[in-house]
């Protein structure tokens, strides 16, 4: 299971190290592409099917779907992993995250979210302060 932050830094050359706890499941090559609220998200090859599955399946006359799926897919790209864990951030994904030199990256169970550590430090302490609100509003989904 993907759970976790982890404290890392973008070389020069563009490459990021996955945390070491993570390496095994996520395999040889991963998906990355953008997020929601300016974060990347990396899938695992079989987490990419469950989720392209997804957006397969949205109507294609609803233009938010369509919007969605557009920026999702267009956006995404395989990676692979080098014999250090690292994987190479494309140009216009790290700019797309506004990802500088430190970043952090968030094990969410099933997938990824790579952040600014700036940024994550942020919405984490806006987030946090809301949590009571999030879970009474979560409670008719069944958390």
């Amino acid at each position: 299971m993907l759970i976790g932050q982890y404290e890392h830094t973008i070389d020069n050359k563009k490459r990021l190290a996955l945390p070491v706890k993570f390496r095994g499941e996520l395999g040889d090559k991963v998906i990355i592409t953008s997020g929601i609220e300016n974060c990347l998200v990396v899938y695992t090859e079989k987490e990419w099917e469950v989720m392209s599955r997804k957006l397969a399946n949205l109507p294609i006359s609803a233009s938010e779907a369509r919007s969605f799926t557009r920026v999702i897919l267009a956006n995404a790209m395989e990676v692979s992993l080098d014999k250090l864990g690292r994987i190479l951030i494309p140009d216009y994904l790290k700019d797309y995250a506004d990802l500088k030199k430190n970043v952090t990256i968030c094990g969410l169970s099933t997938r990824l979210e790579i952040w600014d550590s700036e940024k994550w430090d942020e919405y984490r302490q806006n987030a946090e302060k809301g949590v009571e609100e999030i879970v009474s509003k979560l409670g008719p989904l069944g958390i």
